[in-house]
């Protein structure tokens, strides 16, 4: 294994140096030494720590990352794949001396007997953002150096693990806490009025535009702007962010005089946004301009450590009392998986107050409750039977793809490659509704 944990309450952890090689292609000869437990990424654009001129290789091919349980590496959806030992994978942890092959290029990746340790906080939150695993505390150690300054943000991060809470809590901690905290959500404005929310527009400028209204860059003057689900901005409209961003100025729409920015930008995206590069639906040069800072929140089936303190927060806000949840509760929501991460783990202890019966706390919080049933009825003809399935499958597919998507129906339509029209008609044959 890679690292290892110090014994007690940990304060730090302990990892192997690893050294990347490359031993045939182009670029042989070539490597990267870690000097710490930062991400190294690998590909042919200029900002990887290790840069290749293979040309079979994409711009961002993979990523090593370390991690308690050893070096991980992750596949960025590169275009010809990357092999361990001799097997396509999208992961995989990584054995001393073994050998990666991405395109023509073969490299060989050694585990080096030096240790190095990297300090952990002791803290289990930063603001509202909350955890006692390993990784939330080495993310809450990071965080205060990040704060105090204006640096740009990229927060990703599956659904529901909490990046708006982290942006919030970051703008706390910064001087700029007494300043607006203004959210963008790139993924819920219609692509033709973006512009206008973003950078604002003068009476007139188009139909509609009744009066002249200021932009979410020249309302968060002082404060900070939160583009949500920046990997949602249309393609046509990121180098004009791309360009507010460098010049630090904006002109509202209809007006050719420019505006002054005083903000600083934290972005979140549910997307890996460097595979986004890699397919050509995120242009390379903005991502270079928000990924000054990078952080990523793991998913809550990897940090479970998390869900006893999550739990014990949502149940206090839920009930109005100090009084700590049932432990019986607490330990079958630790034994469940959560697709939905924390959002999903909040809706399910909210449940589980409103029900007040311990006998129906493992019905209603389990996925498997929401989950079509299965009962065999001979009355029934081949097509009869599967009808009723389809049925009870779509209800509960339709009700969970509007809730993870807090009742936005056209992000939950693009999720999943669906006509908005034909969501909205299986909406009201269930009776799902989309409020948030």
């Amino acid at each position: 294994m890679g690292t290892s944990l110090l014994p007690g309450k940990v304060k730090e952890f302990r990892f192997h140096r690893y050294a990347l090689r490359v031993v045939e292609g182009p670029d042989k000869g070539r490597e990267h030494v870690s000097s710490s437990a930062a991400e190294l990424s690998v590909g042919t654009a200029d900002s990887n720590g290790l840069v290749l001129t293979d040309p079979t290789v994409s711009r961002h091919h993979f990523v090593l990352q370390v991690s308690p349980e050893g070096v991980l590496l992750r596949d960025l959806d590169s275009t010809n794949g990357t092999q361990v030992a001799g097997l396509r994978v999208h992961g995989a942890y990584l054995k001393s001396g073994v050998t990666i092959h991405l395109g023509i290029t073969k490299l060989r990746y050694d585990e080096l007997p030096e240790q190095l340790q990297e300090s952990v906080s002791e803290d289990d939150h930063f603001g509202r953002a909350l955890g006692r695993s390993l990784a939330m505390r080495r993310l809450f150690s990071l965080l205060p150096r990040i704060a105090p300054t204006d640096t740009t943000v990229l927060i990703e991060g599956e659904t529901g693990t909490g990046k708006g809470v982290l942006a919030e809590a970051i703008h706390g901690a910064s001087p700029r806490a007494q300043g607006p905290f203004i959210v963008v959500d790139c993924g819920s404005i219609p692509p033709s009025l973006i512009e206008s929310e973003l950078f604002g527009h003068e009476r007139g400028a188009f139909t509609g535009a009744t009066s002249a209204r200021a932009g979410a860059f020249e309302a968060a003057a002082g404060g900070t702007v939160f583009l949500d689900e920046i990997g949602e901005l249309p393609i046509e409209m990121q180098p004009k962010l791309l360009r507010a961003l460098e010049e630090r100025t904006v002109k509202r729409v209809g007006s050719v005089e420019p505006i002054d920015l005083d903000v600083r930008v934290i972005a979140a995206t549910n997307r890996n946004l460097r595979q986004a590069v890699n397919r050509g639906t995120f242009r390379a040069d903005l991502y270079f301009r928000l990924n000054i800072v990078r952080i990523e929140i793991p998913p809550l089936r990897e940090r479970r450590d998390d869900i006893p303190l999550l739990v014990e927060n949502f149940y206090e806000q839920f009930t109005g009392t100090p009084q700590p949840p049932p432990a019986e509760l607490v330990q079958h929501l630790v034994n469940l998986d959560w697709p939905g991460n924390v959002r999903e783990l909040r809706n399910a202890v909210e449940r589980a107050v409103l029900m007040q019966d311990s006998g129906l706390w493992q019905e209603i919080t389990s996925e498997a409750a929401a989950a079509p049933s299965y009962h065999f009825d001979e009355a029934l003809t081949f097509r009869a039977a599967k009808e009723r399935v389809m049925s009870q499958w779509e209800r509960w597919f339709i009700s969970e793809l509007i809730q993870r998507h807090a009742g936005n129906t056209s992000r939950a339509a693009r999720a999943v490659k669906m006509d908005r029209t034909h969501l909205r008609e299986l909406m009201h044959k269930y009776h799902v509704t989309a409020k948030k």
